[in-house]
């Protein structure tokens, strides 16, 4: 087989197209005398001749007109996979896994994030992932995952960088017939008076999976011991919906981020806590060099970061 450059195949289709040696050397910025060898080379190579040599130019064998087809193939599909592979490297083309836990995908953060990346990078194909805070973490060392908003972990994070983006305030979620939902007002402001983490100590407390959620969880268990007191767990559901839904159905109170009020939830009412309880939220990364899509996505991430940060200070 023989191993012929891409630089024969260039040069090979210009005299093609000029059909004039000379011309063709100046189109290509090269000497008349090298082009002519290189098109020697090229035949001498393959063991056929191209070009009948004319007075006034070059004209194509039939071998040549035959071969002609194939280099202009060969060199389309050539420059389509170097502009494909730079495309890849500047973050604009490829494939992007992006995992998120149920609570994170509920701030407007993630969302933002993501809708100016696919704004910035169409080409680019996203794949979603919801799971919890432990199979996304799992995702990522394992390559499954290549990016991850998850609140805070806890305990081994060895292969994955955890950036804090924002910290919220969490609130109480109460059952909208529940005495706590009835609070008066605070001050000129008309806001709702915030309610002591004191009074979830006589409640039945409902709260998001541990192992699903562990930094929400031990966040709320942290913030109960600060108060003095021990939580009475009524019940660990699966998923923060699950847990709202349980709310809702007079089951208990929960605990969570402020970003859910967003969520108008028939039969739930939220109050804010003294102290609240914070929660983080992360993005979170395979260590290493970021390059391509993900490299993209993550400028996208630091950009709103520094974004929210200027908010708060305001």
């Amino acid at each position: 087989m023989a191993n012929i450059d891409v630089r024969l195949l260039r040069y090979f289709i210009a005299v093609a197209e000029a059909g004039h040696m000379t011309r063709a050397a100046e189109r290509l910025g090269i000497g008349q005398p090298p082009l002519s060898q290189q098109i020697r080379v090229l035949e001498t190579q393959l063991g056929v001749t191209l070009f009948e040599r004319l007075p006034r130019g070059m004209a194509l064998t039939d071998a040549g007109q035959a071969f002609l087809a194939d280099a202009y193939e060969v060199v389309r599909k050539l420059d389509q996979a170097v502009d494909d592979v730079r495309r890849v490297a500047a973050g604009v083309k490829g494939r992007l896994s992006v995992g998120f836990t149920s609570s994170a995908a509920l701030h407007p953060f993630v969302p933002t994030v993501i809708r100016a990346f696919r704004s910035d990078a169409p080409s680019v194909s996203l794949m979603l992932d919801e799971a919890s805070t432990g199979e996304l973490l799992d995702g990522l060392r394992d390559g499954h995952i290549d990016v991850a908003f998850i609140r805070q972990p806890q305990g081994n994070t060895g292969e994955v960088t955890v950036l804090q983006v924002l910290e919220e305030p969490m609130v109480l979620a109460v059952p909208s017939a529940h005495p706590l939902a009835r609070t008066g007002k605070s001050g000129k402001s008309g806001k709702a008076a915030a309610v002591p983490m004191t009074a979830i100590a006589a409640e039945k407390l409902i709260l998001y999976r541990r192992r699903a959620g562990q930094g929400l969880y031990d966040a709320i268990i942290a913030a109960c011991h600060g108060a003095g007191f021990s939580p009475a767990i009524e019940q660990e559901a699966p998923r923060l919906l699950t847990t709202l839904s349980l709310v809702a159905a007079g089951l208990g109170v929960s605990v969570v981020p402020a970003s859910l009020m967003r969520m108008q939830i028939e039969g739930i009412v939220y109050r804010p806590l003294a102290p609240p309880p914070r929660a983080p939220l992360c993005c979170a990364y395979r260590e290493g060099v970021l390059a391509g899509p993900m490299a993209k996505l993550m400028a996208h991430v630091r950009a709103a970061t520094e974004e929210n940060a200027k908010e708060g200070a305001a």
